[in-house]
């Protein structure tokens, strides 16, 4: 077939051509189908006849199908794509300002405090935008909020009032004004002969690429769950959480027969439904392309393996890098369930109680830094260095010496981190690996990972960095396939 699309995806042509004839949810949400004739773009699986090939044009996200134009298709619904513009960056700086963009960086702030809190000026991110994703910054966002938006209006009970404020309106009159100049009606449209369900609980369906491992990152939680804070099955994960200073609680399950995970939230605050839909994505690795990992991991010949007997490897992530960072100094040369009991301890101890929570197993909230940085870890049987580590990550934390914000450089948390007495690189680069979702982070001193990667005899820290050069930048996921090796 000899199409006329214009090369506006860095995909293969040729392949975008066959996913579209063959409708392949491989390529679900990794390019968009933008027609010409409609100004309509579609998913690859949509089930509209196919439109002349002389009409299409392909783009790899939905930012830069609409910043060309094209308003969202209603049948296939792109906001119902699984991944995020995440998996097309290319460099750290646009990874980092679209983890940004995507807590909602630009719903108030401006593009120049975007760019200065990932360390360019404007007119740079701008240039990387376009470069790496076709679409600029202030794009990405608005595309983000319109089909976030989209989303609750059509798998959700919420007001339209509360919709808006959820997906980073500044106002309901503009939030009006955007599905008009979109979608050419209102949004009150989209709930026309709808009957409500129940409002006691919102629940959002978050769509991933299979194939997903959920069992396996399901026992990685259970084996570490904080009773109270936590509450883990063999189908779920549920957990007490504080945004912008109120509690609330989430459940996560996977969904039977559908390539996707149910969120439900239970929290006031319609402000903070954004925050919890964007942690726990990152939390559950829900953007990950198994497809791109493999075809990353596949070459070398001691994971090649490993990839094919253990596919849908996802990354472990966290709900909080403070929560996390006194977790990873308690499992200091420990075992899991040791350093699972001294976390039982101290949330019991210094956390707060959330009544609201207790019926549902998570009646406790982590404490907070104020609440360690002057606590009596010793009495609860942790020894005093790691004790006193804890005590200083949380002064640091307070001091603004340390942030665990998911948009900066590796190297630069590593520095901030090992700064601190008691941390050390594999303490840092765990860290980074579940609390940012770093996918390059690498703790190579780990002696479990040495012995994995030897086959037969310990490698030295400085062997394994040698070795791992070749599984950049998804050197993570390379972590947990060889600790599931051993």
């Amino acid at each position: 077939m000899q199409a006329a699309a214009v090369p506006t995806t860095s995909l293969d042509q040729r392949v975008c051509d066959q996913a579209r004839l063959t409708r392949d949810a491989r390529f679900d949400g990794l390019f968009y189908i933008a027609v010409t004739s409609t100004g309509i773009y579609c998913r690859p699986v949509c089930p509209a006849p196919s439109p002349r090939a002389r009409n299409i044009r392909y783009y790899d996200s939905a930012a830069a199908a609409s910043a060309a134009g094209f308003r969202p298709c209603l049948r296939c619904r792109p906001e119902a794509a699984p991944g995020s513009p995440l998996h097309r960056a290319k460099s750290e700086l646009v990874a980092g300002a679209l983890r940004l963009i995507e807590q909602g960086a630009l719903d108030e702030g401006s593009l120049p405090e975007l760019a200065a809190r990932v360390g360019v000026g404007e007119r740079h991110l701008r240039r990387v935008f376009a470069e790496e994703l076709g679409a600029s910054p202030l794009d990405v966002a608005a595309t983000r909020r319109l089909l976030f938006a989209k989303q609750l209006l059509t798998e959700t009970a919420m007001p339209i009032a509360r919709i808006a404020e959820a997906s980073g309106y500044a106002s309901l009159r503009r939030f009006n004004a955007a599905f008009v100049a979109t979608y050419g009606k209102p949004p009150r449209d989209f709930r026309r002969g709808r009957a409500p369900a129940g409002a006691d609980e919102l629940v959002l369906r978050l769509p991933y690429r299979a194939p997903y491992d959920v069992e396996h990152l399901l026992g990685f939680y259970g084996r570490r769950t904080i009773p109270g804070v936590e509450a883990v099955d063999e189908r779920s994960y549920r957990r007490s959480v504080v945004i912008d200073g109120v509690p609330g609680w989430f459940d996560v399950s996977a969904l039977p027969g559908d390539d996707a995970l149910a969120l439900r939230v239970h929290h006031p605050s319609s402000s903070a439904v954004g925050t919890i839909v964007a942690r726990v994505k990152r939390m559950f690795d829900i953007d990950a392309d198994p497809r791109a990992l493999e075809l990353a991991l596949r070459g070398s010949a001691l994971l090649k393996p490993l990839v094919r007997c253990w596919p849908g490897q996802r990354l472990p992530g966290a709900w909080d890098g403070f929560e996390l960072a006194v977790r990873a100094v308690l499992g200091q040369q420990v075992s899991v369930a040791a350093a699972r009991t001294f976390a039982a301890r101290v949330a019991a101890t210094y956390g707060s109680p959330y009544t609201d929570g207790e019926a549902h197993g998570v009646g406790v909230l982590f404490p907070t830094p104020d609440r360690l940085v002057d606590a009596p870890l010793e009495e609860q049987g942790i020894i005093r260095a790691r004790a006193s580590t804890i005590r200083g990550i949380a002064r640091a934390v307070l001091d603004g010496r340390l942030a665990f914000r998911a948009e900066q450089p590796l190297a630069a948390f590593e520095r901030d981190l090992v700064a601190l007495p008691g941390i050390g690189a594999w303490t840092a680069h765990y860290i980074a690996m579940r609390a940012l979702a770093q996918p390059d982070a690498f703790p190579a001193a780990d002696l479990i990972l040495r012995r994995a990667a030897g086959q037969g005899r310990t490698l030295s820290t400085r062997e394994l960095e040698r070795l791992s050069e070749e599984w950049r930048p998804w050197r993570a996921y390379a972590v947990m396939l060889l600790w599931r090796s051993s």
